[in-house]
Protein backbone atom coordinates (compact mmCIF):
# COMPACT_ATOMS: atom_id res chain seq x y z
CA UNK A 1 0.00 0.00 0.00
CA UNK A 2 1.45 3.32 -1.40
CA UNK A 3 1.88 5.89 1.75
CA UNK A 4 0.64 9.36 1.11
CA UNK A 5 3.00 12.32 1.85
CA UNK A 6 2.73 15.56 3.38
CA UNK A 7 5.28 18.03 3.40
CA UNK A 8 6.51 19.56 6.92
CA UNK A 9 9.27 22.25 6.31
CA UNK A 10 11.80 20.79 4.29
CA UNK A 11 11.14 17.44 4.82
CA UNK A 12 8.94 15.09 4.02
CA UNK A 13 7.00 12.56 6.16
CA UNK A 14 3.67 10.42 5.78
CA UNK A 15 0.58 11.64 6.62
CA UNK A 16 0.41 8.61 9.41
CA UNK A 17 3.73 9.57 11.01
CA UNK A 18 4.31 13.08 10.32
CA UNK A 19 7.69 14.38 10.52
CA UNK A 20 8.49 16.69 12.87
CA UNK A 21 9.46 20.29 13.11
CA UNK A 22 13.08 20.53 13.64
CA UNK A 23 13.52 23.89 15.91
CA UNK A 24 16.93 24.75 17.18
CA UNK A 25 17.23 27.25 20.05
CA UNK A 26 20.85 29.41 20.17
CA UNK A 27 22.41 31.42 22.89
CA UNK A 28 25.92 31.86 23.70
CA UNK A 29 26.87 29.09 26.16
CA UNK A 30 24.40 26.77 25.77
CA UNK A 31 23.77 26.26 29.33
CA UNK A 32 20.96 28.46 30.51
CA UNK A 33 18.61 29.85 28.03
CA UNK A 34 18.62 27.92 25.22
CA UNK A 35 18.64 24.88 27.50
CA UNK A 36 15.58 26.18 28.88
CA UNK A 37 13.95 26.34 25.72
CA UNK A 38 14.81 23.36 24.96
CA UNK A 39 13.50 21.54 28.27
CA UNK A 40 10.32 23.53 27.73
CA UNK A 41 9.47 22.19 24.16
CA UNK A 42 11.35 18.48 24.69
CA UNK A 43 8.29 16.61 25.10
CA UNK A 44 6.26 18.38 22.24
CA UNK A 45 4.98 15.72 19.78
CA UNK A 46 4.84 18.42 17.24
CA UNK A 47 8.58 19.69 17.80
CA UNK A 48 11.92 18.07 17.94
CA UNK A 49 14.04 19.87 19.72
CA UNK A 50 17.71 20.89 19.85
CA UNK A 51 19.94 23.93 21.90
CA UNK A 52 23.48 25.09 20.66
CA UNK A 53 25.77 27.70 21.71
CA UNK A 54 27.56 30.11 19.83
CA UNK A 55 30.67 30.64 21.72
CA UNK A 56 33.88 27.94 21.39
CA UNK A 57 32.73 27.46 24.73
CA UNK A 58 29.41 26.57 24.43
CA UNK A 59 28.43 22.70 26.23
CA UNK A 60 27.06 22.42 22.44
CA UNK A 61 28.43 24.50 19.87
CA UNK A 62 26.37 26.06 16.98
CA UNK A 63 27.76 23.91 13.79
CA UNK A 64 26.92 24.11 10.30
CA UNK A 65 24.81 20.75 10.71
CA UNK A 66 22.99 21.70 13.34
CA UNK A 67 21.74 25.08 11.08
CA UNK A 68 21.18 22.29 7.91
CA UNK A 69 18.96 19.97 10.67
CA UNK A 70 17.10 23.37 11.58
CA UNK A 71 13.34 24.15 10.20
CA UNK A 72 13.44 27.11 11.88
CA UNK A 73 15.76 29.00 14.47
CA UNK A 74 15.65 31.21 17.61
CA UNK A 75 18.31 33.01 18.81
CA UNK A 76 17.88 34.71 22.03
CA UNK A 77 19.07 38.05 22.00
CA UNK A 78 20.56 40.02 19.29
CA UNK A 79 21.12 43.22 20.68
CA UNK A 80 23.32 41.66 23.71
CA UNK A 81 24.52 38.96 22.05
CA UNK A 82 24.99 39.58 18.50
CA UNK A 83 23.58 35.77 18.10
CA UNK A 84 21.88 36.25 14.78
CA UNK A 85 24.88 38.79 13.42
CA UNK A 86 27.54 35.63 14.46
CA UNK A 87 25.13 33.04 12.41
CA UNK A 88 25.42 34.93 9.09
CA UNK A 89 29.27 35.72 9.33
CA UNK A 90 30.24 32.08 10.09
CA UNK A 91 27.52 30.81 7.89
CA UNK A 92 26.55 32.90 5.25
CA UNK A 93 25.54 29.35 3.15
CA UNK A 94 23.11 28.40 5.65
CA UNK A 95 19.52 30.53 5.12
CA UNK A 96 17.30 29.45 7.95
CA UNK A 97 14.97 31.36 9.26
CA UNK A 98 15.81 33.22 12.68
CA UNK A 99 13.78 34.92 15.22
CA UNK A 100 15.34 36.85 17.93
CA UNK A 101 13.36 36.32 21.27
CA UNK A 102 15.25 39.42 22.92
CA UNK A 103 16.03 37.29 25.90
CA UNK A 104 19.14 38.19 27.92
CA UNK A 105 21.35 36.41 29.78
CA UNK A 106 20.01 37.12 33.55
CA UNK A 107 19.26 33.96 34.97
CA UNK A 108 20.36 30.42 35.09
CA UNK A 109 18.65 27.38 33.63
CA UNK A 110 15.00 26.60 34.52
CA UNK A 111 14.48 30.33 36.60
CA UNK A 112 10.68 30.95 36.83
CA UNK A 113 11.74 34.21 35.70
CA UNK A 114 13.34 32.97 32.74
CA UNK A 115 10.73 30.09 31.96
CA UNK A 116 8.18 33.25 31.73
CA UNK A 117 9.82 35.34 29.08
CA UNK A 118 10.92 32.38 26.99
CA UNK A 119 7.48 31.07 26.87
CA UNK A 120 6.09 34.61 25.91
CA UNK A 121 8.49 35.21 23.28
CA UNK A 122 8.20 31.84 21.20
CA UNK A 123 4.34 31.60 22.11
CA UNK A 124 3.34 33.49 19.21
CA UNK A 125 5.63 31.56 17.23
CA UNK A 126 5.45 27.52 18.68
CA UNK A 127 2.16 28.00 20.43
CA UNK A 128 1.88 26.75 24.33
CA UNK A 129 4.51 23.56 24.64
CA UNK A 130 2.50 20.05 24.48
CA UNK A 131 3.04 16.78 26.43
CA UNK A 132 2.47 13.64 24.50
CA UNK A 133 -1.64 12.46 24.44
CA UNK A 134 -2.22 15.96 26.48
CA UNK A 135 -5.64 15.83 23.73
CA UNK A 136 -4.82 19.27 22.10
CA UNK A 137 -4.68 19.85 18.38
Amino acid sequence: MESTTARVGHRIGTVEDPAREHILFVCTANVDRSRTAEDLYRDDPRFEVRSAGTAPFAKNPLTRELLHWADRVFVMCEKEDRHHTLIKLRFPDTNRPVVDLDVEDRWPRGDPELVRRVLKRLRPHLGAPRKKGDGRH
